[in-house]
């Protein structure tokens, strides 16, 4: 895990020069007249695709739906997907109800997009358009590298098709700033300090951060077994804050833009309600901190990485294998 967290800054330089190559394919399938987008995936798999959500709704200024695949497979609902753009994620392009609902989306008439890291996978066979993420093999039971490449992936069809606020600049910029997070170990360390004793974590964001806090508590009970639950900074009001005055330890996701100062008020409510919490990101109070220079459409991808890293160092803490978490496997067959 600790070396394919490494691997990051190169899986992501090799993609990105693909940017331009890709964005022909991409922009054919976003013609009018489109509908919508609709994204299947699961895992972590589906974490990128929250930050997809976002910026794809932004960019196409249309509604972008998460896929439920039991209405396809299990009830075999007959949905017309005219005027839809689907696209489906998964690292291995193996699972099979992500290849069955993108086939049977296809046949009802969507114009199909596969994300994966294998070219020659049953999922990459059925799409339209397949976006290779080209991360290689990823031996460790947590998805690391696939991941922010996956989140890339996205933020580069957004671009493609609409203005999410990145530049030439900003791409090539990105695969050096993950280098200085993934250099940056002893911040996570500290945090894996104080999360220890916990047997349960939360995190919470908000916008298009709120995929990169699902994924890092993901990353954490992967790892450790520990329970870890993401929240919107707006849905923890809304019930969920009244965990607060237990003392739960929170992980609070941050970067400039619109919802940062949401994400701030949130801490100072937690704080005062009796939560321990711990802000991550360019922000007043980081504990562990990333470049503040990159956009906020491309901040997931840092997020990613730091969570990534306290989950490594919290397994490591408790004495756990974080490459080979008791009961998982790779490839999950559904």
């Amino acid at each position: 895990m600790e070396a394919e967290i490494a691997e990051q800054p190169v899986t992501l330089e090799a993609l990105i020069r693909r940017r331009t190559e890709l964005q022909p394919a991409i922009t054919r399938r976003f013609q009018a007249p489109l509908a919508g987008t609709v994204i299947v995936a699961r895992g972590s798999s589906d974490h990128a695709a929250t930050c997809g959500r976002y910026l794809l709704e932004v960019a196409t200024h249309r509604p972008v739906a998460s896929a439920s695949p039991s209405v396809h497979l299990l009830y075999r609902a007959v949905v017309d997907f005219s005027g839809y753009v689907v696209i489906a994620v998964s690292q291995s392009g193996r699972t099979p109800e992500i290849a069955s609902f993108l086939q049977r989306a296809q046949t009802s008439g969507a114009r199909t997009i596969a994300i994966t890291s294998n070219a020659d996978s049953p999922l990459a066979e059925v799409a339209d358009t397949v976006i290779s993420l080209g991360a290689g093999e990823e031996k460790a039971v947590p998805a690391t590298k696939t991941v922010t490449a996956e989140i890339a992936a996205f933020a580069m069809i957004a671009q493609a098709v609409g203005d999410v606020g990145i530049t030439d600049r900003d791409w090539v910029a990105l695969p050096g700033q993950v280098a200085e997070v993934v250099a940056d170990r002893e911040p996570c360390r500290a945090l894996a300090s104080w999360a220890l004793a916990a047997d349960r974590l939360a995190t919470v964001a908000r916008g298009y951060l709120y995929g990169a806090a699902a994924e890092s508590a993901l990353k954490i009970e992967e790892t450790t077994s520990i329970l870890a639950t993401a929240f919107s900074a707006a849905d923890l009001r809304h019930g969920p804050i009244a965990i607060a005055p237990t003392g739960i330890p929170i992980l609070a996701f941050s970067h400039p833009g619109p919802a940062a100062e949401n994400v701030q008020d949130v801490v100072v409510d937690l704080r005062r309600r009796g939560a321990s919490v711990r802000l991550v990101g360019p922000a007043a109070g980081s504990s562990a901190d990333w470049s503040a220079e990159a956009p906020e459409a491309l901040a997931p991808v840092l997020a990613v990485v730091r969570g990534q890293q306290l989950a490594l160092e919290l397994a490591r803490q408790l004495g756990r294998d974080p490459d080979f978490p008791e009961g998982l496997t790779k490839v999950t067959i559904t």
